[in-house]
């Protein structure tokens, strides 16, 4: 299973502060304004979202269809796919994709150690 571009998003108190932290830190802008309380940096490989008042707890993100520079892959396992493939396997789920739709949708599952999971197809 290739589950895409992986992230971690990050609950933050103030999103510009934290901008400014992780600009520091060699951190650039990737996406978002930050108007709607999100934005996405990338330093490298690497891909932090920032998430003022979005999220309870901070997340790993996967993006199917994604490579991490947000670019939109030719072959990848579709979202509902993965998911049929993981219940099969016993997986339980927060948040569950409608597989009779189709394009963009998300799930959400949680690890052993309470840590949310998002897989969120954006193609």
């Amino acid at each position: 299973m290739q589950l895409g571009a992986f992230s971690i998003s990050l609950t933050v108190k103030d999103l510009q502060k934290s901008k400014a932290f992780y600009e520091g830190l060699g951190f650039s802008d990737m996406g978002g304004t930050g108007e709607e309380g999100w934005l996405i940096l990338k330093n490298g490989e690497i891909v932090i979202g920032l998430f003022q008042g979005m999220f309870d707890k901070n997340m790993l993100t996967f993006n199917p269809g994604w490579d991490q520079s947000a670019q939109k892959l030719d072959e990848f396992q579709d979202i509902r796919e993965m998911q049929k493939d993981l219940k099969a396997k016993g997986y339980a789920f927060a948040s569950e994709v409608d597989e009779t739709s189709s394009g963009p949708a998300s799930f959400v599952l949680i690890d052993p150690d309470g840590n949310p999971v998002l897989v969120d197809q954006h193609v």
